[in-house]
């Protein structure tokens, strides 16, 4: 019997396909498992297509600042501050993320700078992970890339962090796809997967599990990374001969 209570958690999921809606995203396919999972254990889901939204590249807060004429990243960014999980999915294209995940990470990178009450890093205390599909090679390596940043950034990863479907490489049907060439596709393609479903299924316990835990414990303690501390000069000094 499960004693777990997952139900005070809020996740934000940001799908980073190319395309805009309504068109049909098998991103999105694969991440409705995770998000169902994440539902059906009580927790408040929120997802995010980024392409629907008015976002520039760049690393500035608010890039209307830096001359463009509309800028729909803050917004976007109270939702992901709010949220105790973030998910990024994104599809592969020549082996690499989508260019709409790049430029999330660079928006989310934008406001690394920030801190929270306790003088760490804004980020500090959530937890972080990722989806990927693609036809191609590429979900160990664009997951790579992205956990890295997460981290860089303030998330914490928890095992098992990642989560990927790949059909044949070349033009094929794609994750979730029912039909092909005018065949009907059942199950849709990928759902049958026992690997793809066990690494989301884990993927999506973990990220829970390490976030109820940082929720518990309100974080991290802000001993040794607080960069309000840092800043005061109140906590270090490595001109003594202990930190040689």
């Amino acid at each position: 019997m499960k004693d777990i209570d997952f139900s005070n958690l809020k996740a934000v999921f940001v799908n980073c396909t190319l395309k805009q809606s309504p068109a049909e995203s098998h991103t999105r396919n694969l991440m409705d498992v995770s998000i169902n999972i994440m539902k059906s254990e009580g927790v408040s889901v929120e997802v995010i297509r980024l392409a629907d939204y008015n976002i520039p590249p760049g690393v500035q807060p608010d890039m209307t600042e830096e001359g463009y004429d509309k800028d729909e990243w803050p917004s976007l960014y109270e939702k992901i501050k709010a949220a105790d999980i973030l998910v990024i999915g994104t599809p592969i294209w020549l082996g690499e993320r989508s260019s709409v995940a790049s430029k999330l990470i660079e928006r989310l990178y934008a406001m690394s700078g920030y801190q929270n009450d306790k003088g760490q890093y804004v980020y500090y205390g959530k937890a972080g992970g990722c989806i990927i599909t693609g036809n191609e090679d590429g979900v160990k390596h664009c997951a790579m890339g992205m956990l890295y940043a997460l981290q860089h950034l303030g998330y914490s990863i928890p095992p098992q962090a990642d989560a990927g479907w790949i059909g044949p490489v070349g033009p094929g049907p794609s994750y979730g796809d029912t039909e092909w060439k005018g065949e009907t596709i059942d199950p849709p393609v990928g759902y049958d997967s026992e690997f793809t479903n066990r690494n989301t299924t884990f993927m999506s316990y973990n990220l829970m599990h390490l976030a109820k835990m940082l929720k518990a414990q309100k974080g991290y303690p802000a001993y040794g990374n607080s960069r309000e501390a840092w800043d005061d000069g109140t906590r270090w000094n490595f001109s003594n001969p202990e930190y040689r």
